[in-house]
């Protein structure tokens, strides 16, 4: 298939915005997969055209597109990439999105511990394909004049968005520990909690709204940490950019990220547990054994996320299903 042209579709679900995890995933696979030679378009839904290769983002909510293209064309292949929602939310209660991942040729995940949520059956179909980071030409230096903690998400539940606020409210007088939250308020009444959580800690919480990518990562390149307190993600893209530009991690133990960063991972801690999140905070302002064991560990998984590395994940997975046909 390396040396076959192929019409790919890249289905996102509808509801998807225009910043959302699925929308930046399926741009950045629309690149890769040009890169290598393929004719890709990005839909909303199926269009009913002969494409060779259809790789729905999101087993439940593109389920439709997905079963309208293999009853269209007999000959084509479906590539399942299944998003966090997926897989900790909706494949345990959703019967049209378990027969998707039946009939699929392929299955994508984000990380390698997505399988155990999956039946073993589906195993042998499953690719882990990492989400790329390009890095930078070059990095700016960090922020001395205090310790700056980066928060990179929308204001969302999921992502308890409030959670690091609470935990630096009241942080003993001499931490030089500052959190930068950059992320869109979803609703008037996160805004408004955004706004009263500044109020509250004008010295320690800063809320900048939704920015643009270049800022985002300029932002993380320049804080000490990066701490990911979300309670569900497929497999945070915000992990290898905040590797990528060379900022450790603190996350929740969540399957997403221990995916990415390994079950033994020193820098997990529970969701919704501002005590524990709090203490790590201040062991890694020491800058002492545990801020150097997870510096060193996000050092080591930087090659991960290297582009060629998920250019070549993607050719390697085409090549296979061509060998099915």
């Amino acid at each position: 298939m390396s040396s076959q042209r192929l019409n790919i579709q890249i289905v996102v679900p509808r509801a998807a915005g225009r910043r959302s995890g699925n929308r930046v995933t399926a741009r950045r696979w629309r690149r890769v997969l040009r890169s290598l030679g393929h004719v890709v378009e990005t839909v909303d839904r199926y269009d009913g055209r002969n494409c060779d290769v259809l790789v729905a983002l999101h087993a439940h909510k593109t389920a439709p597109s997905a079963l309208d293209f293999l009853r269209d064309v007999p000959g084509g292949r479906l590539i399942v990439a299944l998003s966090g929602t997926d897989l900790y939310r909706d494949l345990a209660t959703s019967a049209r999105g378990q027969k998707v991942l039946e009939l699929a040729h392929r299955i994508v995940l984000l990380q390698e511990h997505g399988k155990t949520l999956l039946e073993r059956r589906l195993h042998h179909k499953c690719h882990v394909i990492h989400q790329s980071v390009a890095s930078p030409g070059t990095s700016p230096e960090k922020i001395r004049r205090w310790w700056q903690v980066a928060l990179v998400g929308h204001l969302r539940p999921v992502k308890d968005p409030f959670l690091l606020a609470r935990a630096v409210c009241d942080l003993p007088a001499d931490s030089r520990i500052r959190v930068v939250h950059l992320g869109g308020a979803l609703s008037e009444r996160m805004a408004v909690r955004a706004e009263a959580e500044m109020a509250r800690s004008p010295e320690r919480y800063r809320w900048l709204g939704s920015r643009p990518h270049w800022q985002v990562m300029r932002v993380l390149a320049r804080s000490q940490l990066m701490v990911l307190t979300s309670r569900m993600e497929g497999g945070a893209n915000v992990v290898g950019e905040s590797i990528t530009v060379g900022t450790p991690v603190l996350s929740t133990r969540i399957s997403g990220s221990i995916g990415l960063l390994g079950e033994d991972y020193p820098g997990f801690f529970e969701a919704g547990d501002v005590q524990e999140l709090r203490c790590q905070l201040l062991e890694a302002e020491k800058q002492g054994e545990f801020y150097d064991a997870i510096s060193a560990r996000c050092a080591a998984l930087k090659s991960v996320f290297e582009p060629r590395r998920e250019c070549r994940d993607w050719k390697c997975l085409l090549d296979g299903i061509s060998d099915d046909r």
